[in-house]
């Protein structure tokens, strides 16, 4: 009777699936396909290594490039990520490996780089032991990120990686690090699909345009008789170059380009009056002082623009744009701040502008530049003696016309490149500004290469950078990345001698430099090399580096002791511009 009370349960044909469980570590590499990565630079170490054998298993979604050294790891992202807009992703293991990415970290924050760095860190429970390859990455790396996080449990993996890329790519962009404890890498939790980051409650990256410092702005510069417009590099960060033209077409008024901003607007533009800082062009150096309004986008008025701030423009109104407020009223009091995203702001002042043009003034420009290439540019493009720097720039720029991406070291190639290279296009002018870092060239143009297949990078190069990163060879020889390798080959620091020259006695104390023969370097990692020490070799050469399908490595030796003119001497005003070394010198 018992029994035919009892109610037969019946039988369950859903069985429920099992959850599927996969590591921290696969839960990262998860969450970097879906946040759109498919390359990462890295080196691998023992903190980091649960990730590296997730990697094994992901060779179809992410394409892992092995650098020689974590700084070229980093320099490789940032060079990936300035060409292509994207984010750059570093992998790198705990202790020494993560401490090596502190020079590049420095560099893309200060030059506003989106980058997601990843570091392995020792297991949680040794954190503060002192423990093999631990360091206290966290602590180390706060003033060098925009933002960074410790994460000891797998399950904070996916929400760290989610915000990382929200916050390295918006607003002021720049570098952020999440460090990745063993454990965490280790730990088996259940597999949930990544939720992207699209809001954070404290953090708001993108400024809302007031119409009101709109106006104010467009009152200044529609009263303006000789308006002038600076545009930096955020410009180009936040895709506003076509905004900028069509906003200085409609109003007339000339452009001039910081170091980072250069491509972002064409050099071969009527209204394009060159370059501006301490080795900048002649014309937007001295007439920075003759303006009556200065209208600043996306630049920082770095101290390499500004010379002595108490000389620097004070008989102008100022128009400030910027994205990140901190910069505003910074270094140069603003009279019209617009606190703004770049593109909006332009779209928003060309609207209120009123049509002109400054015929006089722009032409003022171009007499003082022509002022600039009869004492210096005539005479570095057709010297009489030794090859020069300007000459080897001008002639890699005529005859890439202008298309390629360039990217520069640090010292007097980079000034001259920048002088003398014609930008055409946005995003192909890749160099260390505010951190002016030796060594970032070879391994950012790898990274630039790589982010950019379908187009021309030539990495220009000293001969001390070069041998700071030297070792990326490996790196480009393993992946057969096809950059362009131009060492300008003056056997000095030149940028440092050139001081020592004009400011202290000519005491050239530790910056002749014996180097290597380069081309037998080249040769040992299947790189094809040509030496060039005869200018009328120097035109074929360049084109047979232009024309290589492979890798190519060119030396040009140049002169030991050219200098870099026109220099604003520190302490000076941009007003004072020097175009030729004192007499005696």
């Amino acid at each position: 009777m018992d029994a035919l009370l009892t109610k037969t349960k019946p039988a369950d044909d859903k069985k429920e699936e099992p959850k599927k469980m996969i590591t921290g570590s696969e839960v990262l590499l998860n969450s970097l396909v879906a946040e759109g990565v498919d390359i990462i630079f890295g080196y691998p170490g023992g903190a980091i290594m649960p990730v590296y054998d997730a990697l094994y298993s992901y060779a179809d979604r992410l394409n892992h490039i092995l650098v020689r050294h974590e700084q070229g790891a980093i320099h490789a992202a940032q060079g990936f990520a300035r060409v292509s807009g994207r984010t750059g992703v570093v992998f790198a293991t705990s202790g020494p490996g993560a401490t090596n990415l502190v020079t590049g970290l420095a560099d893309a924050l200060i030059d506003s780089t989106p980058l997601v760095c990843i570091t392995g860190q020792v297991f949680a429970h040794l954190l503060g032991t002192d423990a093999f390859q631990e360091c206290d990455v966290i602590n180390t790396t706060i003033p060098v990120t925009k933002w960074n996080v410790q994460v000891a449990e797998a399950k904070d993996i996916a929400p760290a990686v989610a915000k990382a890329f929200y916050i390295a790519s918006t607003g002021r962009q720049g570098p952020v690090l999440i460090d990745i404890t063993k454990n965490a890498q280790n730990e088996l939790i259940e597999m949930v699909e990544h939720k992207k980051c699209s809001e954070i409650r404290t953090y708001k990256p993108k400024p809302v345009l007031q119409p009101t410092q709109i106006e104010k702005a467009a009152e200044l510069i529609n009263s303006a008789k000789r308006p002038y417009i600076l545009a930096g590099q955020g410009i180009l960060l936040g895709d506003a170059t076509q905004e900028l033209i069509a906003f200085s077409e409609k109003s007339g008024i000339p452009v001039a380009s910081t170091l980072l901003g250069l491509g972002a607007f064409p050099t071969n533009h009527p209204n394009y009056v060159g370059y501006l800082g301490m080795h900048g062009n002649y014309g937007p150096n001295v007439n920075t002082n003759e303006c009556d309004v200065l209208i600043a986008v996306g630049m920082r008025f770095d101290d390499r623009v500004t010379g002595n701030v108490n000389k620097y423009a004070k008989q102008a109104k100022v128009v400030h744009i910027d994205i990140d407020k901190a910069e505003i009223n910074k270094i140069i009091k603003a009279d019209a701040a617009v606190h703004a995203d770049a593109k909006e702001a332009l779209v928003a002042l060309t609207d209120k502008v009123k049509a002109g043009a400054f015929t006089e003034w722009v032409a003022s420009f171009h007499k003082l530049n022509n002022i600039e290439f009869e004492k210096i540019i005539k005479r570095e493009h057709n010297p009489s003696e030794m090859i020069t720097m300007g000459e080897v720039i001008n002639h890699l720029s005529n005859q890439s016309k202008g298309e390629a991406v360039v990217v520069t070291d640090v010292g007097q190639h980079q000034m001259v490149t920048s002088r003398y290279y014609k930008y055409r296009n946005p995003r192909t002018n890749v160099t260390s500004g505010g951190a002016g870092t030796m060594g970032f060239a070879l391994p950012a143009a790898m990274g630039a290469k790589l982010g950019v297949p379908q187009k021309q990078v030539v990495a220009v190069i000293g001969d001390g950078g070069y041998q700071m990163t030297v070792q990326e060879l490996g790196t480009i020889m393993q992946y057969k990345i096809p950059v362009k390798i131009l060492v300008l080959n003056n056997n000095f620091l030149g940028m440092v001698r050139q001081w020592q020259q004009l400011f202290h006695g000519k005491r050239y104390s530790f910056t002749e430099m014996t180097n290597p023969n380069f081309c037998k370097i080249a040769e040992a990692y299947s790189i094809p090399s040509r030496k060039v020490e005869d200018r009328k070799d120097l035109q074929a050469a360049l084109q047979e580096m232009l024309d290589s399908p492979t890798s190519f490595f060119l030396e040009v030796i140049v002169g030991k002791e050219d200098n870099v003119f026109p220099m604003v001497p520190a302490g000076a005003g941009v007003a004072e511009v020097m175009l030729e070394p004192p007499a005696g010198l």
